[in-house]
């Protein structure tokens, strides 16, 4: 039987950089497409099921001996492959059609309010003065970045697209970092990418969504490329390796964290966008950067000083004694 070793906690961090920075290459890659006559939903149900034929050797490497974890840990596939890539997905996609993209990604990574709101109602994590203050900082910041003050008037209809697709958002998080089954983590990415493969065809299929694609060349970096340079650039990068190591940075850092360090993926958006289609990142979103990463740290700088229990308190008496609380003790 062979054995997954999880990563250590600052393993976990540098892997939810990485899985951001994946994720960041969507925009650009995506755009490409979008600009020859690829329909959103078309190029994002390509693009994860690509996604999961990369990562299907691997998950199956892993899965030897293990596959009576499915027995337990197939309601979280089920979630993730729905929720967290086929609704987040389609429901984004869906609210760009009434309301502006930067609006529409605001609305959906509010999704991490919604991690902080359901580890506080259902796992009793109430929130900190260090979070509360990362999140407002991390939103203020995402705002700035993307322009969501620059617009006029707001359809609610896309609105509530928006929030759907922040459920989704949420739930991605909610459902890698869980750890009450032993399921591996990249099992999750791979059969989630699956299903949602699967939810965005259907989604496609009824009319929900427009299915359209196109042969022509693409450009990127200022040059004429193949239109599979891009879908192949999708699912690598912001498929395969996005999910599978976002999961498993998840798992090994919590959904909390993972939720906030996932605001990244939008400064690397603004990098590839420069990088690969010349689109040169104002001054204002540079100072929103800035503001997102001092509210990531806020919250990281919370995790590393957990709060101590009033019932652990040390005692006069016991102190007089040389005695020491339990949470004194295992310093």
């Amino acid at each position: 039987m062979t054995t997954t070793r999880m990563p250590s906690l600052h393993q976990g961090f540098a892997l939810a950089l990485i899985s951001a920075a994946a994720f960041g290459t969507a925009g650009a890659f995506g755009k490409s497409l979008l600009d020859t006559g690829w329909s959103p939903v078309a190029a994002v149900a390509v693009r994860v099921a690509i996604g999961s034929l990369v990562l299907l050797v691997p998950t199956m490497m892993v899965m030897r001996g293990k596959w009576h974890t499915l027995r337990r840990g197939w309601p979280s596939v089920v979630i993730f492959g729905v929720f967290g890539v086929g609704v987040a997905q389609v429901a984004f996609y869906q609210a760009v059609q009434y309301i502006p993209v930067g609006v529409a990604l605001m609305l959906e990574y509010l999704g991490i309010l919604l991690v902080v709101m359901w580890l506080w109602l259902r796992h009793g994590q109430r929130p900190r003065t260090l979070t509360v203050i990362g999140a407002v900082l991390a939103v203020a910041g995402l705002a700035l970045v993307l322009d969501v003050f620059g617009v006029g008037s707001i359809n609610m209809v896309g609105v509530l697209w928006g929030l759907f697709a922040a459920t989704g958002l949420a739930a991605y998080f909610i459902v890698s970092g869980d750890d009450s089954h032993d399921t591996p983590p990249l099992v999750i990415a791979t059969a989630g990418l699956m299903l949602g493969t699967v939810a965005l065809g259907v989604a496609g299929f009824v009319g929900l969504a427009a299915w359209e694609w196109s042969t022509s060349a693409v450009i990127l970096a200022g040059n004429a490329v193949p239109f599979w340079v891009s879908l192949i650039g999708m699912g690598v990068a912001a498929a395969a390796i996005a999910y599978g190591l976002g999961v498993i940075a998840t798992r090994a850092i919590g959904s909390k964290m993972a939720s906030f360090f996932g605001l990244t993926e939008v400064l690397f958006a603004v990098l590839f966008a420069w990088l690969l289609l010349g689109q040169l990142p104002g001054l204002i979103q540079l100072l929103g950067g800035a503001i997102i990463l001092t509210g990531v740290i806020a919250v990281k700088l919370d995790e590393e000083a957990p709060a101590l229990p009033v019932e652990d308190t040390p005692r006069v008496e016991d102190m007089e004694c040389g005695a020491h609380s339990p949470a004194l003790a295992t310093e």
